[in-house]
């Protein structure tokens, strides 16, 4: 197959967030007496929204009202601390680079809310790197609902069989899966290789230069 476009993940794929996100939500459980975890712990937190970070670094038994709380005290954290230790992964712009110059359509696809994306992918790549990106958005559901990558496939003319799709967690592989798109686990992120095999990946890269030997 040839292929024509490449659909990254934000989190655990381009950037690694989990310190700051980690520390966020550590100094918001603190702030309302829960136990805070350890930064390693939020491997298995992140992935699918804030909403299910939040539920996830609670102790069980917390109803939707604790989670509805702590939500937004959470997403005005995080605005303060998202760039204080993020940072692209090494070899990511290396990556980014050869692809364009191979002509390929670059895109990203998070499940972090749209404008968070947007200010992210901006502070930390430079302007053009991106033919499209897409956070969450009201009334589109996330990940792994395939609805955003199609809209992806649909908006840069290139048909889902011609996408590569990286990402870090079993929600990417189900989401490439679903969309027609070729799931390839980014072993270096948030998850296992033996979990992204599990949900559907159909090739693991340790480092994102190998991504090029499936062009």
């Amino acid at each position: 197959m040839s292929y024509r476009a490449v659909l990254f993940d934000l989190d655990g794929t381009l950037l690694d967030t989990l310190e700051d996100l980690g520390d966020s939500m550590n100094a918001v459980l603190a702030g309302r007496g829960f136990p805070v975890h350890p930064i390693s712990s939020y491997t298995g937190f992140v992935g699918d929204g804030v909403e299910n970070l939040v539920r996830r670094a609670l102790p069980a038994g917390h109803d939707a009202a604790v989670v509805a709380e702590l939500l937004p005290l959470m997403r005005k954290e995080y605005g303060t601390r998202w760039k204080a230790k993020t940072r692209p992964y090494p070899g990511i712009p290396e990556l980014l680079r050869a692809l364009s110059e191979r002509g390929l359509r670059l895109s990203v696809l998070s499940n972090k809310p749209h404008p968070a994306t947007v200010e992210v992918v901006d502070h930390f790549f430079a302007a053009g790197t991106f033919d499209l990106v897409l956070g969450a958005r009201p009334g589109v559901p996330i990940k792994p609902d395939a609805g955003a990558a199609l809209e992806v496939s649909r908006k840069l003319a290139v048909s889902p069989e011609e996408f590569l799709y990286l990402g870090d967690t079993n929600t990417d592989m189900r989401t490439a899966t679903e969309a027609g798109m070729f799931p390839v686990g980014a072993v270096w992120g948030f998850r296992t290789a033996e979990e992204l095999a599990a949900s559907g990946a159909r090739a693991l890269v340790t480092r994102p230069e190998e991504l090029l030997s499936l062009l």
